[in-house]
């Protein structure tokens, strides 16, 4: 039964009606009876319960600001190894640039080491080419200047009738031959040009 209740029956069985605000306010003896019975409760809760309740709040508070603190730090941590691995990411990104640079000037010297060396190979095989066609064009031009004279000797002899087996007189006949033979064939180019 609620203590309003009780309030109006007992006003209404000691005979007097009860109205307005009254109706509201208990019975002085309903207040010293509640305040005996509450102000104990109030001090024991106040001294047993409240401090335990503080300290496991306190105790929850820690660890919330213990877990919170700890949570900053790891995002710290977490933004600076963000930070140095895109550094190091970009780090990487210019020594592979710069190993692809290097490595492309390295070949282009190496191709161009190579084509010098090429060049210089294709020059002395050719001096060397030039200078074998030079020596065998000096032995066809030997050879053939003494089978010609041989052949010019004898055929000089057989027309002149002498012998011409004279070493020096056969040597002059040849080189009159061979000039004008030549003389000649450089004038058949000449007209032919």
């Amino acid at each position: 039964m609620s203590l309003l209740t009780a309030s109006a029956q007992l006003a209404a069985a000691a005979g007097e009606e009860v109205e307005g605000i009254r109706l509201f306010v208990p019975a002085i003896y309903d207040m010293v009876w509640s305040a005996v019975v509450v102000i104990p409760i109030a001090l024991l809760f106040y001294k047993l319960v409240l401090p335990k309740f503080t300290a496991v709040l306190d105790e929850r508070t820690a660890l919330i600001e213990g877990g919170l603190a700890k949570a900053e730090s790891v995002q710290a941590e977490a933004d600076a190894a963000l930070v140095r691995y895109t550094q190091e990411l970009t780090d990487a990104r210019a020594e592979a640039a710069r190993i692809r640079e290097d490595a492309r000037i390295e070949g282009a010297a190496i191709v161009a080491e190579l084509r010098v060396k090429a060049a210089d190979e294709a020059a002395r095989i050719h001096e060397t080419a030039q200078r074998q066609i030079e020596a065998e064009r000096k032995q066809v031009v030997m050879s053939l200047r003494s089978e010609v004279g041989a052949l010019a000797t004898e055929l000089a002899s057989k027309i002149v009738g002498e012998a011409l087996a004279d070493e020096v007189r056969q040597s002059r006949v040849v080189d009159r031959f061979l000039d004008e033979l030549e003389a000649s064939t450089t004038a058949d180019a000449g007209t032919v040009a």
